[in-house]
């Protein structure tokens, strides 16, 4: 913050003073009430629930050297989001189609974001479309603030957490009761935009006058239009199509992947590694917080994996919990001893009977990918490799009635996918469950949407992608009973060629971890 407010006041932009006496925490309305009172500012509650699309065009200038250029921003409800900017012939262009986060400038060309960066997007593209009046429906967290200080206006603070743990920081008016910004803590750093020159638009009140001050630079924007509920066509948020290297066929690519999982397979059952499950819990205060964390050491055993736990909450089992958990390893693995002689008396009777059911063959990413549509194929770089990258969502032809669960749960989501060209091997996952998906017809569970999950891989000794991190939220209730949010993060590491079976395996409970 100091680097931010210190390049503002050497570049003449304005100045921002963060207020955070006890005495003004104390007195501090209510987030809930600072949002009536700017939903009543702006043209009321029920004006703005009538905007399901948001154009805004006009003319940016960077403060620095006076030279301007073009700016425009399209928002469609309930999350999709462009952004595009051109000063003196350098073009910068971003958006979010509900599946992938993409981003293209003149110096490092088109790319889909990843990670926190994507994160931070999605986040911007939700508030732009809708606001603050989604927070409880998306499990957003709002805390106050307390006051702050923007060009001589005194302003009310609301911070913001989403669901996944993102946080950005809401400003208002408090003479008028009318947005005055907002910022936003990236990787680059904090970007900070204010709103002025407010005017209405079929009711409502929008600002006419923008500032944006990010990594040191400020820009001003003059909006020359503003528009509600125009059309706009579903490209403009797509992944842009540019020229170059010929794409492979995606139906061979993924009959590849589907023919080399085996093989994957088998060089999987070769490895042992540790998995760090977090567990996260958003506080009253919005911060994201770790409540709890369990270590576990993963090998196999005929084809099967054993886990047995080495830490809880950061602290490693004394010699008492670990025996107890090494019996429940032997017992499991007694378990696999008693389930493979019933699959080998199986397969003798089905070898009679003819093949078994789909339900007993393992189902692979190609064949789960036959429950969606796939989009906007593209070619980029990904840890340092070649990777094939496309967008997908669910296929509405797609026989759900007769499918199998998983396939039946991945045809509701939908997200972007990276595969290694030339391992045949998925490298990412990020999705998220565009409809609500019940278990045992909603009695059991129902999972509802906007659940999300990314699975992230690295290539491990020049010949396998192995999985480094998972990243699941969602929202589910079980047995009729109220919903529970699950947010959690696993992270799995030090893979390492495992020569002997888990039940001769010895443990090392001093192993550290990061």
């Amino acid at each position: 913050m100091k680097r931010i407010i210190s390049s503002l006041l050497a570049l003449g932009a304005l100045t921002l003073i963060i207020t955070t006496s006890t005495a003004e925490h104390a007195n501090a309305q209510s987030p809930s009430r600072v949002f009536k009172q700017a939903e009543r500012a702006l043209g009321g509650n029920k004006r703005l629930s009538t905007v399901r699309t948001l154009t805004r065009t006009g003319t940016i200038t960077r403060v620095a050297d006076g030279k301007s250029g073009r700016y425009a921003m399209h928002g469609s409800a309930p999350n999709l989001l462009s952004e595009y900017i051109e000063i003196d012939g350098f073009e910068v262009q971003s958006g979010f189609n509900g599946k992938s986060v993409w981003a293209r400038d003149s110096r490092d060309g088109l790319r889909t974001l990843t990670g926190i960066t994507s994160l931070d997007f999605q986040a911007e593209a939700v508030f732009r479309n809708s606001r603050w009046r989604n927070f409880g429906k998306d499990k957003w967290r709002a805390v106050s603030a307390g006051t702050a200080e923007i060009e001589g206006k005194r302003v009310t603070a609301v911070n913001v957490t989403t669901s996944k743990g993102r946080r950005f920081k809401l400003f208002f008016d408090s003479a008028t009761g009318l947005p005055a910004g907002e910022e936003y803590v990236t990787d680059g750093g904090t970007r900070l935009i204010t709103y002025s020159d407010f005017r209405a638009v079929n009711g409502i009140q929008e600002p006419h006058a923008m500032r944006i001050v990010s990594e040191g630079q400020a820009f001003d924007i003059a909006l020359e239009s503003v528009v509600h509920n125009a059309t706009i066509e579903r490209a403009r948020f797509d992944f842009p199509v540019i020229s170059g290297e010929p794409l492979p066929d995606i139906p061979t690519l993924l009959r590849s992947l589907q023919t080399n999982e085996d093989k994957v397979e088998g060089i999987l059952d070769t490895y042992s590694y540790e998995q760090k499950i977090i567990k996260r819990e958003i506080g009253k205060d919005g911060v994201l917080r770790e409540t709890e964390s369990e270590t576990n050491q993963l090998s196999f055993y005929k084809g099967y994996r054993i886990s047995r736990m080495i830490e809880k909450n950061g602290r490693p089992l004394n010699e008492r919990e670990q025996a107890s958990e090494d019996r429940e390893v032997q017992k499991r693995v007694e378990e696999i001893e008693r389930r493979i002689a019933r699959e080998e008396k199986r397969r003798v009777s089905q070898s009679a009977s003819g093949p078994p059911d789909g339900e007993s063959r393992r189902i692979s990413i190609a064949e789960v990918l036959r429950a969606s549509n796939l989009l906007n194929p593209r070619r980029e770089r990904y840890k340092g490799r070649d990777v094939i990258v496309f967008d997908f969502e669910p296929n509405p032809r797609f026989d759900y009635k007769n499918a199998q669960s998983f396939l039946k749960f991945f045809g509701k989501t939908a997200g972007v996918m990276w595969i290694d060209e030339k391992d045949k091997q998925v490298a990412r996952i990020d999705a998220v469950l565009f409809d609500s998906y019940k278990v045992g017809g909603g009695i059991l569970a129902n999972l509802k949407k906007g659940a999300s999950f990314t699975l992230e891989q690295e290539r491990v000794n020049d010949e396998i992608w192995l999985p480094s991190l998972a990243d699941i939220n969602l929202d589910v209730r079980v047995l009729l009973v109220a919903g529970i949010n699950i947010n959690q993060v696993i992270r799995s590491y030090n893979y390492r060629k495992f020569e002997t079976e888990v039940k001769d395996a010895a443990v090392d409970p001093t192993k550290t971890n990061p």
